[in-house]
């Protein structure tokens, strides 16, 4: 007779900016002695406490976070290393007898820890170079040759994937999908997983980028990127390019009123999370329950599908 072992459980939620996520799972680590761990590519930096909306003092004493403000602006963060910490964190937790909560939008990070990671060899450095100094057009033109495939599914003004996925088949000769069949690290099948994805009304999610980001704005936003930038770093890390930074950078540089800054930085707001709307709907399992309501008059019905007990 086969004995049956039981998996370590994880709480996950996910969904767009601004979906309620965080409150949601401070809710949850509180009802059940929870270890909240960060899965925001922006929430990891150290730079972003405002822009990003991480947690404050009064979230921070209310439950234990893990993996916020972990990284300066100039140590950029990718997905695979995401994932090692946050599988290290995830061990850490269940050995202290508590529950992993992950909480977070950056659905790649996502994926790669529960999936694991393409074994992609390094890239030739010279097809690097050459690629990454090529501009756009021309990227695109001939990732379409060479990967159709990823053309089509890739955002025509995506530089820094399609740079990818160019740079992967002429260092290697095989298509980066055609890598990612063989995934490998991944955690999903020794985990007991209890997932939720928030997909609430459009109109009640964009209402609410628009007042945080003006909120930020209000609460230190501005002396944020002031410091950012006073740090003379690349401007093309991903805290440079966080939702935000550019729109404040051109309202201290005088190519923007406060305004107008506010309405930039509210409208990036709501295309981002547009664009993780969209993949949150499609991409992830379709037996992960999407909850359509907003939280803040059905929270305990959102949590009930975390299912705490079988």
């Amino acid at each position: 007779m086969a004995i049956r072992v039981e998996k370590p459980p994880v709480a996950l939620i996910a969904g767009p900016t601004a979906s309620g996520k965080s409150a949601m799972a401070l809710k949850f680590a509180e009802q059940v002695g929870g270890v909240v761990v960060n899965a925001d590519s922006a929430q990891l930096y150290r730079d972003l406490r405002v822009l990003s909306a991480a947690p404050g003092a009064d979230e921070l004493s209310r439950a234990e976070h893990r993996l916020y403000g972990v990284r300066s602006g100039d140590n950029p963060c990718s997905a695979a290393d995401w994932a090692e910490m946050a599988q290290r964190e995830i061990a850490d937790v269940h050995e202290s007898g508590r529950m992993p909560i992950l909480v977070g939008g950056t659905g790649l990070y996502l994926r790669t820890l529960l999936q694991g990671i393409a074994p992609v060899p390094p890239i030739d450095p010279d097809i690097r170079k050459t690629v990454r100094a090529a501009s756009l057009e021309t990227n695109r033109a001939r990732l379409s040759e060479l990967d159709a495939e990823a053309t089509a599914k890739l955002n025509a003004a995506d530089t820094t994937r399609i740079a990818r996925a160019l740079e992967v088949v002429l260092s290697t000769g095989r298509t980066l999908s055609q890598w990612q069949e063989e995934r490998e690290g991944g955690i999903g099948h020794q985990i007991d997983l209890r997932p939720i994805i928030l997909l609430p009304p459009r109109d009640w999610l964009y209402q609410r980028c628009d007042e945080r980001f003006s909120r930020m704005v209000d609460e230190g936003a501005v002396d944020e990127v002031r410091a950012l930038l006073e740090q003379n770093l690349d401007p093309n890390l991903p805290v440079m390019r966080a939702i935000g930074v550019l729109e404040i950078r051109a309202w201290l540089r005088g190519g923007l009123d406060r305004n107008d800054s506010i309405a930039a930085g509210q409208q990036a707001t709501r295309r981002y999370a547009k664009r993780q709307y969209t993949w949150f709907a499609h991409q992830p399992p379709s037996d992960w329950p999407r909850f359509h309501e907003p939280l803040d008059t059905s929270m305990a019905a959102a949590l009930a599908l975390l299912k705490v007990t079988d």
